[in-house]
């Protein structure tokens, strides 16, 4: 069973230490990842067994699916939970659709976007609404005045539409900047930060984990398996996926992420480390990140109830010193993503 930890230290909400993202349920065929979306019959059995694993932080965002997602989680959870029994978070920035004004983090696709969400998610509040990228980060879209930005969140927290907030994928000086100014005017701080983080991306390891720790920011990190590389989903190259992710259009994302010239190498070496402990490599690699202090609650995917079980049993794995330098010493400064407009 998953145990209940603080989402940070700046707030008092609990949430699973495994996060179930979101991004693989939906209409199958819809969205960026529809030719790997799982549609709610499929999703229901994987909701229920998170839930008999103790896991009730439940993850997702208004583009995955471009909508759809939210439509199967909140479906999902309305008939499976009380709602006081689960944390919900959903995600606003990106464009979902064509109008001027159907993306970005300004006050009007704020306010109407967490409109939406709700009413595809069926809920009067969501426990923590994300922002998806800062509000310069966000592809095609205007660099909206961070006070904007801010006060339209806060003013969403105050109208009980989220409890909290949360950022994603942005450089510590920018978080920092949006802190800041939430504070200088009695706004509603972020209490988490989803960042991009794995043993083969751990650029995250110079500023941003640092003065979350030390801030008492909370993170969830995305892709803490790297879209699968480090569950051996592609066998050594991008040419050799074994998965319908990985075979997928999906394949060229990934291929974009990771670009490191040890990235396989150390995969290999999660391989021998779980050979050794007799676990499977994404166990190991989902060990590793939780074996982190500063780190709150990895948000994993899966399509399987099998993955899902492995992943539960990580977070009783402790790794030894050794291990752990074995498996990080390989890595090697690689191009931050954020720099290059492609986290």
């Amino acid at each position: 069973m998953l145990n209940a930890v603080q989402l940070g230290k700046i707030s008092g909400l609990r949430v699973s230490e495994l996060g179930l993202g979101t991004m693989n349920f939906g209409k199958p065929g819809q969205g960026h990842q529809g030719d790997w979306t799982l549609g709610i019959d499929e999703a229901r059995p994987i909701f229920k067994a998170a839930i008999d694993h103790g896991l009730f932080y439940f993850d997702c965002a208004d583009v995955y699916g471009v909508g759809a997602c939210e439509e199967v989680v909140g479906s999902l959870l309305k008939e499976l939970l009380p709602r006081s029994e689960y944390v919900l978070t959903t995600k606003v920035a990106n464009p979902m659709g064509r109008g001027a004004n159907m993306g970005g983090l300004s006050r009007k696709h704020i306010m109407e976007g967490v409109d939406a969400s709700l009413k595809r998610l069926g809920h009067d509040y969501v426990d923590q609404l994300v922002i998806h990228r800062h509000p310069h980060g966000i592809r095609n879209q205007v660099e909206v005045p961070i006070e904007e930005t801010m006060e339209a969140l806060h003013d969403v927290v105050k109208a009980g539409k989220a409890l909290y907030l949360g950022g994603s994928s942005m450089f510590a000086w920018q978080f920092t900047e949006l802190q800041m100014t939430a504070e200088a005017n009695g706004w509603t701080k972020f209490v988490s930060m989803q960042n991009h983080y794995n043993l083969i991306y751990r650029e995250e390891e110079r500023e941003m984990n640092p003065y979350c720790h030390q801030s008492g920011v909370a993170i969830t990190p995305w892709s803490p398996l790297a879209r699968g590389i480090l569950a051996g989903a592609y066998q050594g190259g991008f040419d050799k996926g074994s998965t319908n992710r990985s075979q997928g259009n999906d394949r060229k994302r990934t291929a974009n992420l990771y670009r490191g010239e040890m990235d396989f190498a150390i995969a290999d070496r999660v391989i021998e480390v779980a050979e050794k402990y007799g676990k499977k490599p994404a166990q190991i690699a989902i060990a590793w990140m939780l074996g982190k202090p500063e780190i709150t609650a990895p948000i994993v995917g899966v399509s399987k109830i099998s993955q899902l079980d492995d992943l539960v049993t990580a977070a009783g794995i402790t790794i030894e010193d050794d291990d752990v330098t074995y498996l990080e010493e390989l890595y090697k400064p690689v191009v931050n993503l954020l720099s290059i407009g492609n986290s």
